[in-house]
């Protein structure tokens, strides 16, 4: 599983911390985590949680990750924007128990974290055991296991409404403000990155045009 941690402007003080948490969960379990920035408070892109439902829409579509890990102050903010753009279900998670209960029932393919809120001394434990129980079992497994048929089945039901609901990506793209999208797909973490990993090169190409 390849994942991609994305910080916006408010929080982007604190990618160091979320990086090392995930990726040593991350590389236990074998999985690459690809950090897409921001890197700190200072980067010359300065990226909105907007721009991270763009950002998480594009990689998660392409298939250049698998899942994304992202946040703002509350959370709230980019799972909200995250959700507002197709293949991407967003789910907000404060602690291990919400991520145990989002990857077994909901099984989505993002989770937006509060990198402000509650967050003190211990922070960066309760960041471990969240990435520790968001990945300890195989997403979509059912919780309490009498519950798996109707969760799964529940599962495919909303993945068909959101096709419906959701406009083609490459559309949604071409009808965005440029400089809002641009401001998105020029950041150093996304340039490093995506190109190598996508595997749609149409989507590819028209961003290079940008």
């Amino acid at each position: 599983m390849r994942i991609a941690l994305i910080n916006e402007n408010s929080q982007a003080g604190r990618n160091s911390v979320i990086f090392e948490e995930l990726n040593g969960v991350a590389q236990a379990k074998g999985y690459e985590v690809v950090n897409y920035g921001m890197f700190t408070a200072e980067d010359e892109d300065q990226l909105t949680y907007v721009q991270i439902g763009i950002i998480a829409s594009i990689l998660l579509t392409t298939k250049a990750v698998d899942f994304v890990v992202t946040g703002c102050g509350t959370g709230q903010g980019a799972m909200l924007a995250c959700n507002s753009f197709p293949n991407v279900l967003c789910g907000h998670v404060e602690d291990p128990l919400d991520a145990f209960l989002f990857s077994q029932v909901n099984a989505g393919n993002c989770i937006s974290m509060p990198y402000a809120q509650n967050y003190g001394w211990g922070g960066e434990l309760n960041l471990r055991y969240t990435f520790e129980k968001l990945f300890s079992e195989e997403l979509g497994a059912g919780y309490p296991k009498e519950r798996v048929e109707p969760q799964q089945r529940n599962k495919k039901i909303l993945d068909g409404v959101k096709k419906v609901t959701h406009n083609n990506l490459l559309d949604i793209l071409k009808g965005l403000d440029r400089d809002l999208l641009l401001g998105a797909v020029k950041s150093k973490g996304f340039q490093e990155n995506f190109f190598r990993d996508t595997q749609d090169q149409e989507i590819a190409d028209y961003i290079k045009t940008l």
